[in-house]
C-alpha cells in the first residue's frame, strides 16, 4: 500500500510551534476519524484517537509541536526581540523568514542580528537576545498590525523533494514524521480487533507534557513514541544513517528502552524482512521517557526516524525509513504481544 505523500507533504508545512498546535492537531483529527472509534481532545490539546478492541492496550505517541520563537518586545525600530520555543539552534535560523501569526493574520519577518544586516562578519554565536526580526515596518506599524508580546514565529519553508525523489526536505519534519506514521498504521489496522491509542502529544519540545497528561488518562500496557533522531551519517564513522531503516532505540539521553518491546521490534522486522537500526545515543530523548515513568511504571520504546539538521528550517530525511516503519508498526500490531 502506497503512503499518501500529499499528507505528508501538508504535515510539515503546517504551522504548530509548542503550544499552538492547533492547525495541525485539525489536519490530523480530520485524515484519521474514519480509522478509529472515538477522538479525544484534552485540556492540554492532545489528541487522542482511540481505536477499541481487545488487550493489551497499546499506547503510540507522536508529538504535533516544533520548535519556533517568540516574540518578546518591539523595539523602538520596530526589530522584533525573540524567545527560543523548544530546543533552537540559532546559526541555521539567521536568515531563515518566519511567518509571525497575529489576531489580525499573518507576516512575514527576516531572522538577523544587529550585526549581519550591517554587512558585519560575526566574531561569536549571537545568543538569543541578540537575534531580531526585520519585518520592513515601524513599531507603529506593526502594532497597527496586531503584532504584539507573545505572538508566535514559526519558520516558513516548504517541503521539497531532492536526488531521486526519495529525500525530502522541510521544516518541522521533527515530529511531522511521527504523526504522519501513526495515521497511516491507522489506516491500514482498522478492521483490526485491539486496542490502540493513537495519541499526538503537544509541547514535547519544551518538556514532554503532553505525554505526561495523556499516559496518565490511559493508562496503557505498553507503548511507542515514534519520532525522529539525529543522522550522523556524514560523519566518518557514522551508526545512524538515513535511508538504511528506522532505528529502534536501546538508549538515548534520559531512557533505557524496554527490552521486551525492543525484541518484539527486530522480531518482527527480520521476519518481515525490513531494514532496521539500533540506536545507543546520549543525545535528547522522547515522549517514551515520559511514558515509563507514568503512573506505576509503563514498559516504553522509541522508533526513531533517522533526520540530518533537526531542529532547523530545513531538516532532511528519506522517505523509505517512513515506509519501513509504517511497515514494522503494522505488522507488529496486527497480533500485539502482552508484556
Amino acid at each position: 500500500m502506497a503512503v499518501n505523500i500529499k499528507l505528508l507533504e501538508k504535515l510539515i508545512n503546517a504551522y504548530g510551534v509548542s503550544g499552538h498546535e492547533e492547525s495541525v492537531r485539525k489536519l490530523i483529527e480530520k485524515e484519521i476519524r474514519s480509522s478509529v472509534d472515538e477522538i479525544i481532545v484534552d485540556d492540554l490539546g492532545n489528541l487522542i484517537a482511540h481505536k477499541k478492541g481487545n488487550p493489551p492496550k497499546v499506547m503510540l505517541a507522536a508529538h504535533m509541536d516544533e520548535v519556533g520563537l517568540m516574540a518578546k518586545r518591539i523595539g523602538k525600530r520596530g526589530l522584533i526581540y525573540c524567545a527560543g520555543i523548544g530546543g533552537v539552534h540559532i546559526i541555521p535560523f539567521i536568515g531563515q523568514t518566519v511567518r509571525i501569526e497575529t489576531k489580525k493574520g499573518y507576516l512575514r519577518g527576516v531572522i538577523t542580528t544587529k550585526e549581519l544586516s550591517a554587512g558585519k562578519e560575526l566574531s561569536k554565536v549571537p545568543s538569543i537576545e541578540e537575534v531580531v526580526v526585520d519585518t520592513g515596518l515601524s513599531k507603529k506599524e506593526l502594532e497597527k498590525k496586531g503584532v504584539g508580546v507573545g505572538d508566535y514565529m514559526p519558520l516558513e519553508q516548504e517541503c521539497e523533494f531532492l536526488g531521486s525523489g526519495d529525500i525530502i526536505s522541510g521544516k518541522a519534519l521533527d515530529d511531522r514524521v511521527g504523526c504522519f506514521i501513526l495515521i497511516e498504521v491507522a489506516k491500514r489496522l482498522r478492521r483490526l480487533k485491539n486496542e490502540i491509542f493513537f495519541v499526538f502529544t503537544v509541547q514535547e519540545e519544551i518538556g514532554l507534557y503532553g505525554a505526561r497528561t495523556s499516559t496518565f488518562r490511559i493508562e496503557p500496557d505498553w507503548g511507542i513514541a515514534v519520532d525522529t533522531t539525529h543522522a550522523n551519517d556524514l560523519f566518518e564513522e557514522p551508526t545512524r544513517y538515513i535511508g538504511r531503516g528506522p532505528c529502534i532505540t536501546i538508549k538515548d539521553g534520559e531512557l533505557i528502552a524496554n527490552r521486551k518491546i525492543n525484541e518484539w521490534l527486530v522480531k518482527t522486522a527480520k521476519k518481515w524482512k525490513i531494514p532496521y537500526q539500533l540506536e545507543v545515543s546520549e543525545l535528547g530523548t522522547t515522549d517514551a521517557t515520559i511514558i515509563s515513568v507514568s503512573k506505576a511504571g509503563v514498559p516504553a520504546s522509541v522508533l526513531g526516524i533517522p533526520v540530518r539538521n533537526i531542529h532547523t528550517g530545513v531538516s532532511i530525511t528519506n522517505r523509505n525509513d517512513i515506509e519501513n516503519a509504517i511497515k514494522l508498526l503494522e505488522q507488529l500490531l496486527k497480533k500485539p504481544p502482552r508484556v
